[in-house]
């Protein structure tokens, strides 16, 4: 039996063809015949470039309807979509090219001629161009292309895309998503979300991530629902959108620029049923805020690249800010002892593993590093750490890399971040290890203080001086503007681990 993804999602052009599946601020509207007719003439278009199922299909363009229609046209085939960052340098898509050894490459409009260079050097054998005004050559060749219905005959195994991770540490890896996982992932979210064809989602996410393209649109596909695409997040649009939507899927920002605005309030969101955050943790201060000027509470909900999603709280029942719910139907989440492996009772911090048909195939030709990262009963290491509470809650306390030992003892940074949070003054922390000469590492803390407050270190370190071990407390404290983040809403700590890298080296210089 055919397991291509594509055939959770054909029905639906079948059952309403006349239906709007994307709109636009702008005025354009694509109907689902016009989206089935244009994904169509596109995969003719990739037939006749030589594509054959397996084949890796390099995505690089500006947000756009037509990037979607691109996606379903590289599924219909049997191509395998590999979306990349506009912001990628020269020097890193030269690495994707040469690890992906793609048969396609498309790029913005503007970028062509950078991408023929890459593609020569690279040995890729066509590079087509792609604009967000429904312009480049791609969309030359689809105007004189013939529709190809035929699809192709898949396992469920089969890969569909190859999402490369960012790469912090050490060089990036592609996490392979077969069709299977996206098909699983998307229909336990549909259920658990309870989203119907009734639903009009508001999208303002990046499309080359797993968030904004195989959650949310994944999810519309195998629905039959609508969306309106928003080229970036502006949190007036999404007000002035709210009263004809239903749902909105967004990082902690996105929560925070609305309520920034006065206009936010229980009657612009009266026609909304589900606001979802995840991609970061989101404060229990925007969470309590939101829901006092709302009347809704967000649904935050737990995954990443190789795995999609794994957790969410609950539709039904408390949405309990701080953690990220229960795992999804079909999925399982334990917490382990991180070198035994053994599983750990309620309230004990671990290693979170998942196991479940939604996680990944493992990383493309890193047969060693796939084989590290799971254990011998199928469960993935996410390399997050986390617990779980009597009642069942998941916390995500960090990244096992973000650990801190200082002085042989293990410090959580969640734990001293929530702390300094609940400081008045305070708007958010990022607390990091940084080499120190006794201790290992030194627990320090940079913090960002809400507009018009002041604070100093040691009023900060006061303040916490009752509330954690002596081992915990940060050795210093340092005042930021604003938290480096990706384009995903993530704080970066390598970047800080950078920047104050010899702080403490630097001082026992300065004291011999």
């Amino acid at each position: 039996m055919n397991q291509n993804l594509y055939l959770q999602f054909s029905g639906n052009f079948e059952r309403h063809p006349d239906k709007v599946l994307i709109d636009t601020p702008s005025g354009e509207r694509y109907r689902y015949r016009d989206v089935l007719s244009t994904s169509r003439r596109m995969a003719t278009v990739l037939r006749e470039s030589g594509v054959e199922p397996g084949d890796r299909v390099v995505v690089q363009v500006d947000k756009s309807p037509q990037a979607i229609m691109l996606y379903l046209a590289c599924l219909q085939t049997g191509a395998v979509y590999l979306p990349l960052n506009t912001a990628y340098t020269e020097a890193e898509v030269e690495y994707f090219l040469t690890d992906a050894e793609p048969r396609v490459y498309v790029c913005r409009p503007q970028d062509l001629e950078i991408a023929q260079r890459l593609a020569e050097r690279c040995g890729v054998a066509v590079v087509e161009s792609l604009g967000a005004d429904v312009d480049g050559s791609l969309m030359e060749r689809v105007g004189n292309a013939e529709e190809d219905s035929r699809l192709a005959d898949l396992e469920a195994n089969d890969l569909a895309s190859i999402l490369y991770t960012s790469g912090t540490t050490g060089r990036s890896k592609g996490a392979m998503l077969s069709h299977g996982n996206l098909a699983a992932n998307s229909q336990a979210l549909a259920q658990t979300w309870q989203f119907t064809a009734d639903d009009h989602l508001l999208h303002a996410l990046p499309i080359f991530h797993t968030h904004g393209l195989f959650v949310a649109c994944n999810i519309i596909l195998t629905v039959g629902a609508s969306m309106t695409f928003l080229p970036k997040l502006d949190a007036e649009q999404l007000l002035d959108l709210m009263p004809g939507a239903t749902a909105l899927m967004g990082v902690p920002t996105f929560y925070t620029r609305l309520l920034a605005s006065p206009r936010l309030n229980r009657e612009t969101t009266a026609n909304m049923r589900l606001f979802v955050s995840g991609s970061a943790p989101l404060l229990a201060e925007t969470h309590h805020e939101f829901h006092q000027r709302t009347g809704h509470a967000i649904l935050e909900r737990y995954g990443m690249t190789e795995t999609n999603m794994n957790t969410s709280n609950p539709y039904d029942g408390e949405r309990r800010p701080g953690t990220v719910g229960f795992a999804l139907p079909g999925s399982e989440v334990r917490i382990t002892e991180r070198e035994s492996g053994r599983t750990l009772p309620a309230g004990e911090t671990g290693l979170v593993e998942v196991r479940g048909p939604n996680v990944f195939q493992g990383y493309w030709r890193m047969p060693e590093k796939t084989a590290s990262e799971f254990r011998d009963d199928g469960f993935f290491i996410t390399g997050d750490l986390g617990l779980i509470d009597d009642d069942g809650y998941l916390h995500i306390v960090g990244r096992d890399k973000d650990l801190v030992i200082s002085g042989g003892y293990n410090v959580y940074p969640k734990e001293i971040e929530q702390w300094i949070d609940e400081l008045p003054q305070v708007m958010e922390s990022a607390v990091i290890g940084v080499a120190h000469p006794d201790l290992g590492e030194g627990v320090t803390a940079a913090v960002v203080l809400k507009a018009g407050e002041s604070l100093d270190e040691s009023q900060v370190l006061a303040a916490l001086k009752d509330k954690v071990a002596r081992y915990k407390q940060p050795k210093r404290v340092f005042f930021i503007d604003s938290l480096p983040r990706n384009v995903m809403g993530k704080v970066q700590k390598n970047a800080l681990r950078e920047r104050y890298a010899d702080i403490y080296l630097r001082a026992e210089t300065a004291n011999p």
